[in-house]
């Protein structure tokens, strides 16, 4: 007995109520599909060379709408500390 290894036991685990097509134990984001950044990119060099080209062909009403959601929320903030706008205009 002293002589023999034991063997670890594998299991073959699938979820019962799973009903989708790959593991449902990989983690993934929502959206890795549709970037080009997400990837296989070695080295530094061509990971900023994909940023940019990204940016660049990123569609422009997508960024029109972060930039006016943050517009909205620079003219709360600046509601909120009651900031007087009379400070740039000379009488």
């Amino acid at each position: 007995m002293g002589f023999l290894k034991r063997t670890n036991k594998k299991f073959d685990y699938q979820p019962r109520y799973y009903k989708g097509d790959g593991s449902p134990y990989k983690i993934e984001h929502k959206l890795d599909q549709y970037r080009s950044t997400i990837g296989k990119n070695k080295g530094l060099k061509t990971k900023f060379t994909t940023a940019i080209n990204e940016l660049k062909n990123a569609e422009k009403g997508s960024n029109k709408t972060v930039i006016y959601i943050i517009l909205v929320l620079v003219m709360i903030f600046l509601y909120i500390i009651d900031f007087d706008i009379s400070i740039f205009y000379s009488k």
